[in-house]
């Protein structure tokens, strides 16, 4: 169930989104307000929630994970005990930044990072040799177009 959020919530909320390391300060005088009040509507969107873990983002070719594949996999075994290994050898790769079930005719979609093709192949083959999978389609990005944590508020 949604969270009731009024309008000084989401601008706390969008200030947070953009720059999650602004001071109190910096955040109640952006969205008219004092640092209390903004302190205190932080700490219940906490509680509550809405707010979540703090990190930082970090810039994947900076690091040399230049390729990102976007790994399309089809199963014919859909019984509990499947899911469970498969979901728990996605949760031990850190290649995979993000996995989706999916309605339709492919099962799953997982958003791969890695340095190169030659990485992906490794990780794919370790994939496979942990998990009976029917069919994988491995998509290469050729390039990012957008990419934001920002929720629409």
């Amino acid at each position: 169930m949604a969270v009731q959020l009024d309008a000084m919530d989401r601008k706390i909320l969008g200030e947070l989104q953009v720059d999650a390391s602004q001071s109190l300060d910096e955040i109640a005088r952006k969205v008219g307000s004092s640092k209390t009040p903004v302190w205190n509507r932080i700490r219940k969107m906490r509680e509550n929630g809405v707010i979540g873990q703090q990190t930082v983002i970090l810039d994947p070719e900076a690091l040399g994970l230049e390729a990102c594949f976007f790994v399309l996999v089809k199963t014919n075994a859909h019984e509990a005990d499947w899911q469970e290994k498969f979901l728990q050898v996605l949760k031990r790769r850190p290649e995979v930044l993000e996995a989706h079930r999916l309605a339709g005719e492919i099962d799953y979609i997982l958003k791969v990072r890695v340095t190169n093709a030659r990485a992906y192949d490794a990780f794919y083959q370790a994939l496979i040799k942990e998990v009976n999978i029917y069919n994988v389609t491995a998509l290469l990005s050729m390039q990012e177009i957008k990419s934001t944590t920002e929720l629409p508020l």
